[in-house]
């Protein structure tokens, strides 16, 4: 009697570790990729792919848990792909693997490709296999299928998170569209691509909006803009551009400011700001034309249309804008600047669109903006601004190429002409005449993809408040 009892009670042992084996072994782990590749993106699902056998890698972008039935979003680089678990089709195992995903955690999974309309791009997968690369640990203080979550400092903190939500991921696919359409057109326009220093030894446009950094032994400024080297440029290659970051210590705390941005920055030689206002209307009109091109499905998911525009573009003289506004009641003297809240003055069908505001005073302008030449309009500078509504985007002018005028312009804003002989020297061996332009990416970026914040046109934003991550 005794030996049954022990046997019994061997058996029992046995069995209830072998149950806490199994229940161990249907807990969710970890695991390397070992031999398992991605087959396809979920871009690649198609009816071509129907009962065959593919897998799949990403994130979890959410999950729907219905009990017997389980529904995932995994969200690889090109889109989302979705993935059906029922209790009936799947393994005791897969499926209770499957009930522990969180959403976030990185994955593989193996499956079936089956037609369902309601799915993204109308397919399926029927799950065989799982594996998880890395197990999200808690649920983000945000949805990432949410247009409009919390507020914006919050998701910065988690930027790479933040990053994952459809309406990003379609900005920075519009942005990508927006560098390489610049880059194509300006190489077909006979200009050549160039970098330049971003640790400087004098201000660049003479303000005191500048970084300090230590040099070695010595002060230096992070680069405002590569103005002056490109200006150099042109003597040696004639047709240059620059695609590159510029720092500016501006305090400001506004949704159109950065510290730290993306300037398209374009010079050329033997023209003046006529014929570089003509390039810069072209590069926009081509920018655009890319966008619609390559970035429907971005636009649909920004639930916004890319605007339609003519060349050439209205142009309104500072002048007349200025005589506008004291008409409509505004108290502005002639040589004020126009900030943004004046101009949302100006008549609402100027605003609506991009068009330039040329010859602007010539004592708003930087030392190197060429004054006009005709007797008495000297106060005048051969200067433009490009704007979307009352959002600036780009600035540019004639450049001054003589050395004594240029010189004469410095010591009117009281420069320190000795900080800039390295530049003033070149002026002695041809100096050709020449203009150009710096664009704002991320201010372009608000206006073609309708972004109300500058922070949410960039992957990590620097500003007055930002220095993290």
């Amino acid at each position: 009697m005794l030996r049954v009892i022990k046997v019994k009670l061997s058996v029992a042992i046995k069995s209830l570790k072998l149950s806490r084996s199994l229940e161990l072994n249907d807990v969710l782990q970890e695991e390397e990729i070992g031999r398992w590749r991605r087959t396809h993106y979920s871009s690649e699902i198609n009816s071509s792919l129907e009962d065959r056998e593919v897998i799949i890698m990403g994130w979890v972008s959410s999950k729907r848990d219905h009990g017997n039935i389980l529904f995932i979003i995994v969200r690889d680089r090109y889109g989302e792909v979705q993935v059906i678990a029922k209790k009936s089709e799947c393994s005791k195992l897969l499926f209770g693997q499957m009930q522990q995903i969180k959403e976030h955690t990185s994955l593989a999974i193996r499956g079936t490709i089956r037609p369902q309309d309601k799915a993204p791009n109308g397919f399926e997968i029927i799950p065989l296999e799982l594996k998880a690369f890395s197990i999200a640990r808690k649920a983000a203080p945000f949805m990432t299928q949410n247009k409009t979550p919390i507020g914006i400092d919050t998701r910065l903190d988690l930027r790479a998170i933040d990053l994952r939500r459809n309406v990003l991921q379609s900005i920075f696919h519009i942005r990508y569209t927006v560098l390489n359409a610049s880059r194509e057109f300006l190489s077909r326009q006979g200009f050549i691509e160039v970098n330049t220093p971003k640790m400087i030894a004098t201000a660049t446009e003479g303000g005191a909006a500048l970084f300090p950094i230590f040099y070695y032994d010595r002060e230096a400024f992070l680069a405002q803009s590569p103005q002056l080297y490109k200006e150099q440029l042109t003597m040696a290659f004639e047709n240059v551009f620059e695609i590159g970051p510029i720092f500016r210590a501006e305090p400001s705390r506004t949704n159109r400011h950065l510290s730290e941005s993306i300037s398209i920055d374009v010079e050329k030689a033997f023209v003046d700001y006529n014929d570089i206002m003509n390039l810069l209307e072209r590069l926009i009109l081509h920018v655009l034309d890319s966008v619609k091109e390559k970035n429907q499905n971005d636009l649909a998911n920004l639930d916004f249309q890319s605007p339609n525009i003519e060349l050439p573009f209205p142009k309104y003289s500072y002048s007349d804008l200025l005589e506008q506004l004291q008409e409509g009641g505004e108290r502005i003297a002639w040589g004020d600047d126009l900030s943004p809240q004046t101009m949302r003055n100006l008549p609402d069908e100027r605003m609506n669109g991009f068009y330039f505001i040329t010859d602007w005073p010539t004592s708003l302008k930087p030392f190197y903006v060429k004054p006009k030449t005709a007797p008495g309009s000297e106060r005048v500078s051969e200067s433009f601004d490009l704007m979307y509504g009352s959002l600036e985007i780009s600035s540019g002018s004639t450049r001054i190429n003589r050395k004594d005028e240029l010189l004469e312009r410095m010591k009117k804003q009281g420069l320190n002409t000795q900080a800039f002989d390295y530049h003033l020297k070149v002026f002695d061996y041809g100096m050709p005449p020449h203009a150009g332009f710096g664009v704002g990416l991320e201010r372009l970026m608000m206006a073609i993809a309708k972004i109300d914040n500058i922070r949410d046109a960039i992957l990590y934003p620097r500003d007055i408040d930002r220095l993290t991550p």
